[in-house]
C-alpha cells in the first residue's frame, strides 16, 4: 500500500475508533437507565441520550469523513488493500450514506422518544393499561416511518419495513424472511403436535419457590461454567437486575441483566445463559480488531445464535444437566431433593404453547417471533394501526398458539422492543436459532465428543470452536455469507428443525 492511501485509510480508522469510544459510552448509559437510574432522571436521561446520539450523527455524516472514503476508493492503489480493509471501508461508507440521508432533527427525536416511551412502557405494564402507553408507541411508529421511507431509497429497498430489517440483518428482505418463517412453521408444528401426542411430562419441579439470594448463587455457578468473569481483578463483565434481561457493552465491558421471579426459578438461569451467550461474542472478537468496523458482531441474528445456541443447545441439553443438576442440588436444597435427572430434564424441556416469548420453549418459541414479524410487517404495509394492535395480538396468538390473552401486559406489551423503536429486531431471534443449527450440525463434525466434554462440565471445546468460527469473523461477512462460510451451505431450516426431532424424540419417545 503506497503512502499516501495508508494515511488515508489511517484517518478512516481514526475516526471509526472515535465513533466506536463514543458508540460504547451510549451503551453504559443506557446500561445505567436500566438497572441504576432513578425514576425522576428520566426526562434529563432522554435529553443525554438523544444529545449523544446526535454527536454519533455529526460524526458520522462529517463531509471530511465522506471526503476520506472516497480518498481511499478512487486511490489507483486502492486494489491493494486486503479484504479486511476494505471491509471497512465498505461498512464505513455504509453508515455514512445511510446517516447522511437523516435529518438531525429526526435522530433526535428518534433517541429523546426512545426514552420517553420505554419509561411510559414500563408504567403502562405495571398497570396493565395499553392506553396508557399508546400515545407514546404511535409516535414512536410515526418516527421510524419517517426513518425506514428515507432509508428505503439509500438502501435500495422495495419497501420500507425491508430498511428496517437491513439494520438488524443485513441483506435481510420480508419476502426471504417469508419463505424461511413458512418453512419453520411446517417444521415446529410438525414437532409440536408429535410432542402432544406423547403427553405433558411433571413440571411442578420448576414451581417450587426459590429465593432470590439464592438463585443468585445459581447465575454464579451458570457464569461460572461459560467462563463469564464477573470476579477476578481481571473481570470484563457484571450481572445486574432488570425487568426485560438484556446484553450491552463493548471488548473489554460486556454487561449482562437477568430477572429473579422466586416461583420460576430456572427462568433467570437460562436468561443468564442466553445473555452470557451474547457477551461469549462480544468479548470473543478478534482484540486485533477492535475499535474498527470490522471489529463488531455480524448481525443481530448471529449474535442471537450465540446466545440461543448457549441457552438451549448446551443449557436444556441433558449433557449439561447431568453435570449441574448435582450443583443445583447443592445450591438450591429442599425444593430439588429427590429430583432424577429424567425428570428434571423432561421438565426443563417441557414443550407447552404460551403466552410469554421469554418463556416460550424451543419449539414453540419460533412462534412467537414469526407472529410479531407478521405484524411488523403489516403495520409498515399500512395495513394495521396501533388502536388494533392488541386485538390482532390476541388474534394471532389463538391462531398459532392456541392460547387465551387475559391482559396487554402479557400481549403486545410484554416486549420493550417496539418502545425502543426496534421494528426488524424480531426476526432475528428465530434466525438465529436456524443460523445455531446450521453451527451445530457443523460443529457435530468438527468436534465428535462435545457432548462428553459438556458431560464432565467442560464447555472449551464449544466455546473455542464459536472464537474460532464465527467470532473471529467480526462483521468480515453479511449474516448469510458468513453462515455459508461457516457451515458449508446456503441458509436452510432443516438442521434447526432436524436438531428438535432428534431431541425431543428421546425425550418425549416418539
Amino acid at each position: 500500500m503506497n503512502s499516501n492511501l495508508q494515511k488515508t485509510y489511517d484517518e478512516l480508522l481514526a475516526k471509526a475508533k472515535e465513533l466506536a469510544v463514543l458508540q460504547s459510552t451510549q451503551t453504559i448509559i443506557n446500561w445505567d437507565m436500566e438497572t441504576k437510574m432513578p425514576p425522576k432522571a428520566l426526562n434529563l436521561r432522554s435529553q443525554q441520550v438523544a444529545q449523544l446520539e446526535v454527536i454519533a450523527h455529526k460524526m458520522l455524516t462529517d463531509p471530511a469523513l465522506g471526503k476520506t472514503i472516497e480518498g481511499i476508493e478512487k486511490d489507483p492503489a486502492y486494489y491493494e488493500l486486503d479484504k479486511a480493509q476494505k471491509r471497512n471501508v465498505y461498512l464505513t461508507k455504509k453508515a455514512y450514506d445511510e446517516n447522511t440521508k437523516l435529518p438531525e432533527e429526526l435522530v433526535f427525536e428518534m433517541a429523546k422518544q426512545q426514552t420517553i416511551a420505554v419509561g411510559v412502557w414500563k408504567k403502562a405494564k405495571a398497570a396493565k393499561d395499553y392506553k396508557m402507553f399508546k400515545p407514546e408507541l404511535k409516535k414512536m411508529i410515526e418516527l421510524r416511518e419517517k426513518t425506514a421511507n428515507i432509508l428505503m431509497d439509500v438502501k435500495g429497498t422495495k419497501t420500507p419495513y425491508d430498511a428496517l430489517l437491513d439494520i438488524f440483518e443485513s441483506k435481510m428482505t420480508a419476502d426471504k424472511t417469508t419463505k424461511v418463517f413458512d418453512a419453520m412453521r411446517v417444521g415446529l408444528i410438525d414437532v409440536m403436535k408429535k410432542v402432544e401426542k406423547a403427553g405433558k411430562p411433571d413440571t411442578s419441579i420448576l414451581g417450587r419457590p426459590v429465593p432470590i439470594e439464592t438463585q443468585r448463587k445459581i447465575s454464579e455457578a451458570a457464569m461460572e461454567f461459560i467462563g463469564y468473569d464477573t470476579k477476578s481483578p481481571n473481570a470484563g463483565g457484571r450481572l445486574d437486575e432488570t425487568e426485560h434481561p438484556f446484553t450491552t457493552g463493548y471488548y473489554d465491558d460486556v454487561r449482562i441483566t437477568t430477572h429473579y421471579h422466586e416461583d420460576r426459578w430456572a427462568s433467570s438461569l437460562y436468561s443468564v445463559l442466553h445473555e452470557g451467550g451474547h457477551a461469549m461474542y462480544e468479548q470473543g472478537l478478534p482484540h486485533e480488531w477492535m475499535y474498527q468496523p470490522i471489529g463488531s458482531a455480524a448481525s443481530f441474528g448471529i449474535h442471537e445464535s450465540q446466545s440461543r445456541f448457549v441457552e438451549n443447545m448446551v443449557g436444556h441439553s441433558p449433557e449439561f444437566l447431568s453435570y449441574m443438576l448435582p450443583k443445583l442440588k447443592k445450591i438450591v436444597g429442599k425444593p430439588l431433593r429427590g429430583v432424577k435427572l429424567a425428570d428434571f430434564l423432561a421438565a426443563v424441556n417441557v414443550v407447552e404453547p404460551s403466552k410469554i416469548r421469554i418463556e416460550a420453549d424451543e419449539v414453540t418459541y419460533g412462534l412467537h417471533i414469526i407472529i410479531r414479524f407478521e405484524m411488523e410487517r403489516d403495520i409498515f404495509a399500512g395495513k394495521l394501526k396501533v388502536d388494533e394492535l392488541p386485538h390482532a395480538w390476541n388474534e394471532k396468538y389463538d391462531k398459532y398458539l392456541g392460547v387465551e390473552i387475559e391482559n396487554d401486559s402479557e400481549g403486545v406489551m410484554q416486549d420493550t422492543h417496539w418502545a425502543s423503536g426496534y421494528y426488524g429486531y424480531f426476526p432475528s431471534y428465530a434466525l438465529g436459532n436456524i443460523y445455531g443449527g446450521m453451527f451445530l450440525k457443523k460443529l457435530k463434525k468438527d468436534q465428535p465428543t462435545w457432548k462428553k466434554e459438556l458431560k464432565k462440565g467442560n464447555f472449551t471445546p464449544v466455546k473455542s470452536w464459536m472464537i474460532e468460527n464465527v467470532h473471529s469473523k467480526g462483521n468480515l461477512y453479511d449474516p448469510a455469507d458468513l453462515v455459508k462460510e461457516v457451515a458449508g451451505e446456503n441458509l436452510t431450516v432443516k438442521p434447526f428443525i432436524a436438531y428438535l426431532e432428534k431431541k425431543y424424540g428421546k425425550i418425549y419417545g416418539f
